[in-house]
């Protein structure tokens, strides 16, 4: 188990933000989203031009004080410049589970922007590493074809390896882990409710596996809840994945002030002067 390198200046999440000291924290995949994964995610996509519409919806009952109104949902919808990608902020909008974690953020894109459907979908839930969300967006809004595949799935699996991930010895072609096996990539069916515009989605049979996707995890102690959880529609380029696995693998440093508590005792910590 890794220990902190400066055991007398232990980050403490129950201080306040704003008091709140920041550390350099690694490995990636454990730090967690410091508790702004909006916030990383929305100002990369503002940098990149994409417009945000925020959508609410309520209830507002007749002779009702403004202040009174009760909001139901409430959307935050990100769209790029050449309307074929966006990004919804669904954690407010009751969103489906993935790994018993709520979906955060979902990145969609198309191939022509008159179809009303996307070809593919990716999911975050809460702690993904932000850096590997905005790495992944980085990597889509560089293509001019954001559904085109480029690239064969053995491109993720050597991006987590250059970086010392392990290849599963029963799957070395479809799934890997990292040195302390708490983090892990695979290729496989996806989970239900994943929007993907294969047509194998649809005609698939219950007692048949369904189209492969990508799906990330991490799983801080064998059959304890997951950190985190990033699950990749079948249709989703490989190479994009590629990013994001090489960016959630990355043995660079992060600057965190909010550690997840299920990892501190894993990470590895620097005040950051």
């Amino acid at each position: 188990m890794e220990a902190p390198l400066y055991p007398k200046f232990p980050p403490d999440p129950s201080t306040p933000r704003g008091g709140q000291p920041a550390f350099w924290v690694g490995p990636r995949h454990l730090a967690g989203d410091d508790g702004r994964l909006y916030d990383t995610v929305a100002d990369t996509l503002a940098g990149l031009g994409w417009t945000n519409l925020t959508i609410v919806r309520g209830r507002h009952e007749p002779d009702e004080a403004p202040e009174d109104r009760q909001v139901l949902r409430s959307t935050v919808l990100h769209i790029s410049p050449d309307a074929l990608c966006w990004a919804q902020w669904s954690l407010a909008d009751e969103p489906f589970h993935l790994g018993d974690l709520p979906i955060a953020w979902q990145i969609s894109a198309r191939a022509e922007a008159s179809s009303p459907l996307a070809q593919w979908s990716a999911y975050f839930t809460p702690d993904v590493p932000g850096e590997a969300v905005t790495d992944f967006l980085v990597a889509l809004v560089a293509r001019d074809e954001p559904t085109v595949p480029l690239a064969g799935p053995e491109l993720v699996l050597d991006a987590v390896a250059a970086h010392g991930w392990l290849r599963d010895i029963d799957q070395p072609q479809a799934a890997a882990t990292d040195p302390t096996f708490t983090s892990h990539i695979s290729f496989g069916e996806v989970p239900p409710l994943i929007q993907d515009a294969d047509p194998r989605a649809l005609i698939t049979e219950a007692d048949e596996a369904g189209p492969a996707g990508w799906q990330a995890w991490a799983e801080p102690t064998l059959g304890a809840p997951c950190l985190w959880a990033a699950s990749f529609g079948s249709s989703v380029p490989h190479d994009l994945v590629a990013v994001f696995a090489a960016s959630l693998s990355s043995t660079a440093p992060v600057l965190r002030r909010v550690l997840p508590e299920a990892t501190r005792e894993r990470l590895l910590c620097a005040p950051a002067i």
